[in-house]
């Protein structure tokens, strides 16, 4: 059972959520909504929100921009994680990793495993860090989306969550580019 430490006092993040779809738009974008309001709810700041095409280069560069943005902490994007001929956002993403999150692909399956069962081979949920940010691909049901924050991101994104969490952190991710 996760445990908050409520004496510490809690330090919003500013997320970027990213739809990855040829089919949504704002107006139907199940899981992006979910996200953003799960990550509103939890007190944190959703920075910027967008979808963009199942395109390596169109998933790429938005995440590019939003790890280079001092104003992004930490990016969340939602769908393209399958196996399907569209499917391509762990190919955008996992270039740009500078450091890969192992344990979050590990522990969204195992999440995962306990709804679906075996149907969680099929995702390619992965994390890593760039540019000392966060980078976060879940699949593209609301559901998972609400399997990775509720089981995983919402307690790794609280500064109060113990015995570690992501944030605290935050300011170390950068320590070898400093000379």
């Amino acid at each position: 059972m996760p445990k908050i430490d409520e004496s510490r006092p809690f330090i919003p993040v500013r997320i970027g959520v990213l739809t990855v779809s040829d089919t949504r738009t704002l107006a139907d974008d199940k899981s992006g909504t979910t996200l953003a309001e799960l990550i509103t709810e939890a007190g944190h700041q959703v920075a910027e929100r967008a979808i963009v095409r199942d395109d390596v280069a169109q998933i790429r560069a938005k995440v590019q921009s939003w790890i280079a943005d001092p104003m992004v902490d930490v990016v969340i994007s939602t769908g393209g994680t399958g196996f399907t001929g569209r499917d391509v956002t762990p190919e955008a993403v996992q270039p740009l990793f500078e450091k890969v999150i192992d344990g979050f692909s590990i522990v969204f399956h195992m999440i995962s495993f306990q709804k679906i069962e075996t149907s969680t081979i099929q995702s390619r949920a992965c994390g890593g860090v760039a540019n000392g940010t966060y980078i976060f691909c879940l699949p593209g049901s609301p559901g998972a989306c609400k399997d990775g924050w509720n089981g995983i991101l919402k307690w790794q994104l609280d500064n109060r969550h113990r015995p570690c969490n992501f944030v605290e952190i935050m300011p170390r991710l950068e320590e070898h580019r400093r000379g």
